[in-house]
């Protein structure tokens, strides 16, 4: 197996053959990929509002942002900059220290679950071994920040919103941690680059979307609703409760809000591109295109190729789903709360029970096709 470019490594013995010890380095190596996954996360949210509002525009036959730099792309700076200085105010009969936590437990957690998400065989901050169950636990935490901000705003609108929030991460987590559950026993491993590297003996063939069809549509659903994107968007549903959990918010705490929705939006996208659609891996291996050259899976040049195609090919897929997502919002209509724990309860989570069985008995069955 190439193991691609190695950055880390390749950092640590730059810094040693320049006198400095190996734990220094390594210590000057640990703020740069964290430092990288805030930079990348937050460049993404801009991208994603610039589609939101452009797609939007096309769909409603309109030019959307235009004036703000080419083509609008300065908007969401824009956006993001008069948030930071309007004023933070507080509501008088408001619990001020979970009012203030309610947001930094929303945005914190999906921050923190760009960890384990890779972007080649070395481009992963962590290489966890049980990431799949650290990204379920983390995203667990988020409707609990939903649910302290409802209840801390003493709003009776902010505290529907709150039991909203929270009623529908429940109901959808369980058909999506069942339907992670079924890649993770073709998988044998819960760690993203193993599951990556499982997708890559046939190229495009080999993706987890084939052979986990009925997973994969549980998983996208499940995720819009847990990204609470339309027509999942009851905690926040203007036309019922104002602005649900958000209503006694303004200024960066709102902000964090609109953040923590976004990038969990761009965390979804790139975990279906890697859990079903062989992450960084393209249609055509790299392995097989070397092949063809004449050339070695180590040549740097080919590496260095190698790499940035993992990187496209990863963010091509994300920005795919996003693309879906954002067309959703704007052509399906909400549904009611009823409707929604309905979807969740007495049809995904059954449905995703029979699918994980039924690649149970598959692996029993085709161990050679199924990861037996």
């Amino acid at each position: 197996m190439n193991p691609g470019i190695d950055l880390q490594g390749s950092f640590i013995k730059a810094l040693a053959d320049l006198g400095l010890p190996a734990g220094a380095a390594k210590a000057l190596w640990m703020p740069i990929p964290m430092v990288l996954m805030l930079v990348v996360a937050t460049i993404g949210v801009l991208v994603t509002v610039w589609l939101e509002r452009k797609i939007s525009a096309a769909v409603q036959q309109r030019i959307g942002p235009e004036y703000i730099g080419p083509l609008g792309i300065l908007a969401p700076a824009a956006d993001g900059l008069k948030l930071l200085f309007k004023e933070d105010i507080i509501p008088a009969k408001a619990d001020p220290i979970l009012f203030t936590l309610g947001p930094v437990l929303v945005v914190v957690p999906v921050f923190a679950s760009f960890l384990i998400v890779p972007f080649g065989q070395n481009l992963i901050i962590s290489d966890v071994g049980v990431a799949i169950f650290l990204w379920i636990s983390l995203s667990s935490i988020q409707p609990i920040g939903l649910l302290m901000a409802g209840y801390a705003s003493n709003n009776k609108y902010s505290l529907i919103g709150g039991l909203r929030a929270a009623a529908q991460s429940i109901s959808y987590e369980i058909p999506l941690a069942l339907s992670v559950l079924a890649i993770v026993m073709m998988s044998n491993s819960l760690s993203t680059l193993d599951i990556v590297e499982q997708q890559s003996s046939y190229g495009i063939l080999s993706w987890n979307i084939w052979r986990q069809p009925l997973g994969f549509v549980i998983f996208w659903i499940a995720a819009l609703a847990e990204c609470e994107r339309l027509p999942f968007d009851l905690p926040e549903a203007e036309e019922e409760i104002v602005a649900g959990y958000q209503t006694e918010y303004s200024g960066m705490k709102f902000a964090l809000f609109y953040l923590g929705s976004y990038v969990n939006l761009i965390l979804s996208a790139l975990l279906i591109a890697v859990l079903y659609l062989g992450g960084w891996e393209s249609p055509i291996p790299v392995e097989l295109l070397g092949q063809w050259l004449g050339v070695s899976e180590t040549t740097p040049w080919l590496q260095v190729i190698t790499a940035t195609l993992g990187i496209t090919m990863t963010l091509l897929k994300a920005y795919f789903f996003i693309f879906l997502a954002i067309l959703m919002r704007w052509t399906l209509p909400r549904v009611r709360i009823d409707q929604l724990l309905d979807l969740g309860w007495k049809f995904l989570l059954p449905v995703s029970l029979v699918n994980l069985l039924l690649t149970a008995a598959l692996k029993l069955a085709f161990p050679f096709a199924f990861g037996g």
